[in-house]
């Protein structure tokens, strides 16, 4: 019997004070690294905002299995889990390596300096290609114009910056960044044009990009040419 059944929680149920914080009580006294694991586990699938904070901790345990499952479960809290992640200790590296992870899953805009961050300094190619994926996938429909103005140029010159990274799965995941960018990029011909000329870097094999990388900017391409028919 696990801890939401102990409790009396199945998955998808609301969850009271009471259950919650035995779900919490587990997660801070598992003794191992299993034991940790699962109360994760349990405590993200309760759904409980007020659980956001807990998981964050879990990010910064040394624990790659539990950090996963804390991620997910901070992912689908969505807004609640941001400003968890955001008090992050910045010299935490792990535990913030994680939350890049997080806050590129949840797509929330306040994430953003902290992903533009990730993207042109972490020293993990992990973390860059997830930062990468991120700035190409933050929901800006419900923002003013000039703000989302301002929020998709910075994405675009970040990830512009990061068609040159070392790693290649990290220029793979800029393809699809700038891709998915290019749906609701705003400003005119410009941006798209700036934003089809970093796709182009991405498919010239004398730039040192495997077929991979090639293909996938290809593909890009033609999904973003489209997007030019009445923006000149």
């Amino acid at each position: 019997m696990d801890e939401c059944t102990a409790a009396g929680i199945h998955h998808g149920d609301q969850i009271d004070a009471r259950g919650l914080e035995r779900l919490v009580a587990a997660v801070r006294g598992a003794e191992s690294s299993q034991a940790l694991l699962a109360a994760t586990r349990n405590l993200a699938a309760s759904g409980a905002p007020a659980a956001a904070p807990v998981l964050v901790e879990v990010l910064g345990f040394n624990n790659p299995g539990a950090a996963v499952a804390a991620v997910d479960g901070l992912i689908q809290l969505q807004e609640a889990a941001v400003e968890p992640l955001l008090r992050l200790d910045p010299e935490n590296y792990g535990a913030r390596a994680w939350a890049v992870r997080a806050l590129a899953g949840i797509g929330d805009m306040r994430g953003l300096e902290l992903l533009v961050d990730a993207l042109g300094s972490d020293v993990a190619a992990s973390v860059r290609r997830a930062a990468a994926r991120g700035l190409g996938g933050l929901r800006l429909k419900h923002l003013e114009q000039p703000v989302r103005l301002e929020i998709q140029e910075r994405c675009l010159e970040a990830l512009l910056g990061a068609t040159s990274d070392g790693e290649w799965v990290v220029r793979y995941a800029v393809a699809v960044a700038l891709e998915s960018l290019a749906t609701d990029l705003e400003g005119g011909a410009d941006p798209l044009q700036r934003l089809l000329e970093g796709l182009r870097s991405l498919c010239a094999d004398d730039d040192g990009n495997p077929p991979v990388v090639r293909l996938r900017a290809s593909v890009a391409l033609s999904g973003v040419a489209p997007f030019l028919v009445g923006q000149s």
